[in-house]
C-alpha cells in the first residue's frame, strides 16, 4: 500500500462516528496498563479488562492508562460508553492513517500525532498513530502495539520526579508529546549521519550506487516531513488553544514542544538542500568525468590526423613519387610523423587543452 496516499474502500461513505479500524494489525491481544500517582503513592498494574479502569475516574490521583492494540471494536465500543466519550473521538483514535489533530470536547481533550521510529542497519522510517485523551484526572494513550518509547517517562514517574508527581494529566500530556517529538529529532540526525557519510564517498569516488542511496534518502525524508509538518499544526492550535484541561502554567511547556518542532523541520530541510547539492555534485562529478574522457579522445584523434594524412599519401596507388625509391625515405617519413605527434602534444600541453 501507498506510504502516503492511504484510503480504504471500507472508509467510502461510512460514518465519521462509525467504528472502523483503519490500519494495519500490530498486534494480536490488546495490553492495557495503569499508572496511577500523587507525591504520596504510586500504583502501576496490568489489567484484564476496560472496567477495571473506570474506577480512576473520579479518584483525585493522576491517572494514565494505556491501551496497546486498537483493532478490537468490542473494546473502543467499552470505552466510548464507560468513559462517556464522544463516538467520533474513538472513531478518529480506530483510524490511524488520519492527520494530528487536536480538539476539544465537553469532557476530554483529544489529539493525534504520528510516532516515527527507524531500525539500525534500515534506511526505511516506520511511524504509529498515537491517540491521547485526557480530562481532569485521567489519560488515555491508544498504541497501535507495545513499546518502550515512553519507559523515560514511566521512569520518572517510578522515581517520583516532583515535576511529574506534583503536576496532573497536562503535564503528563506534554511529557509525552515531547518523546514523540524528541524522537523526531533524533530520527533526523540519524538519517543526517547518513547523508553526511554519502557527501564524503560522493566526493571521493561518485559511483552509480550512491545514487540510489540519494534517491533513498530524499524519499524517506520527505516521508519524515509529511509527518512532522501536520504535527507542527496540531502543536500550534493546541498552544492556542484556551482549554480547560491545560493549567495555564504549562502553557510555555507546550511552547517549547512547538520551538523543537520548528528546530526538526529545519534541520529536514537543510538535508532536503544537502541532499538536492549532492546529487548536483554526483551530475557534475559524471559530466567532468565524461569531458575529460572526451578530450582525451579528441587529443588522441586530433595527434593522428595529421599522421594519418602523411600515412595515406604513401598508401597511394601511383608508380612515380620522387622519393619513392630514396633508401632513406621511409625512415623519414616515421621520423617527420614522430616529430609532428611530440609537437602537437606539446603545443596542447602548453595551451592546458589537459
Amino acid at each position: 500500500m501507498a506510504r502516503f496516499i492511504k484510503k480504504q474502500q471500507k472508509e467510502i461513505g461510512a460514518s465519521p462516528d462509525d467504528f472502523i479500524f483503519i490500519g494495519e494489525k500490530k498486534i494480536e491481544n490488546a495490553i492495557l496498563r495503569i499508572i496511577d500517582y500523587d507525591k504520596n503513592s504510586i500504583t502501576e498494574i496490568p489489567i484484564n479488562s476496560v472496567e477495571e479502569a473506570f474506577a480512576y475516574q473520579d479518584k483525585k490521583t493522576t491517572t494514565w492508562f494505556n491501551i496497546d492494540g486498537i483493532d478490537k471494536i468490542s473494546l473502543m465500543q467499552q470505552i466510548a460508553e464507560g468513559f462517556l466519550f464522544d463516538n467520533f473521538i474513538i472513531a478518529e483514535v480506530m483510524n490511524t492513517n488520519a492527520r494530528p489533530k487536536a480538539q476539544e470536547y465537553d469532557n476530554c481533550l483529544f489529539l493525534s500525532i504520528k510516532m516515527l521510529q527507524t531500525k539500525e542497519n534500515s534506511n526505511l522510517i516506520s511511524f504509529e498513530n498515537l491517540s491521547l485523551i485526557i480530562t481532569k484526572s485521567i489519560l488515555i494513550s491508544f498504541q497501535e502495539k507495545k513499546g518502550d518509547v515512553f519507559e523515560p517517562v514511566r521512569n520518572r514517574i517510578r522515581k517520583q520526579k516532583k515535576r511529574i508527581i506534583n503536576s496532573g494529566t497536562d503535564y503528563l500530556l506534554f511529557a509525552l508529546l515531547d518523546v514523540v517529538i524528541d524522537n523526531y529529532i533524533y530520527i533526523l540526525s540519524v538519517l543526517g549521519d547518513k547523508i553526511e557519510n554519502l557527501e564524503v564517498k560522493l566526493l571521493q569516488n561518485p559511483e552509480k550506487s550512491i545514487i540510489n542511496n540519494i534517491n533513498i534518502h530524499k524519499r524517506e525524508l520527505n516521508y519524515l516531513r509529511k509527518n512532522i509538518l501536520p504535527a507542527r499544526e496540531m502543536l500550534i492550535n493546541l498552544t492556542k488553544m484556551d482549554s480547560d484541561f491545560i493549567n495555564h502554567k504549562n502553557h510555555i511547556h507546550f511552547k517549547e514542544l512547538q520551538n523543537n518542532i520548528n528546530h526538526a523541520i529545519e534541520i529536514s530541510d537543510s538535508y532536503r538542500e544537502i541532499l538536492s547539492d549532492q546529487l548536483n555534485i554526483y551530475h557534475t562529478s559524471i559530466s567532468t568525468k565524461l569531458n575529460d574522457i572526451m578530450k582525451f579522445l579528441t587529443v588522441f584523434s586530433v595527434v593522428f590526423i595529421p599522421l594519418t594524412f602523411i600515412a595515406g599519401i604513401y598508401g597511394t596507388n601511383f608508380d612515380v613519387l620522387p622519393e619513392l625509391h630514396y633508401k632513406y625515405s621511409y625512415f623519414i617519413m616515421l621520423g617527420a610523423m614522430f616529430f609532428i605527434a611530440i609537437g602537437m602534444l606539446l603545443y596542447f600541453k602548453r595551451k592546458k587543452w589537459f
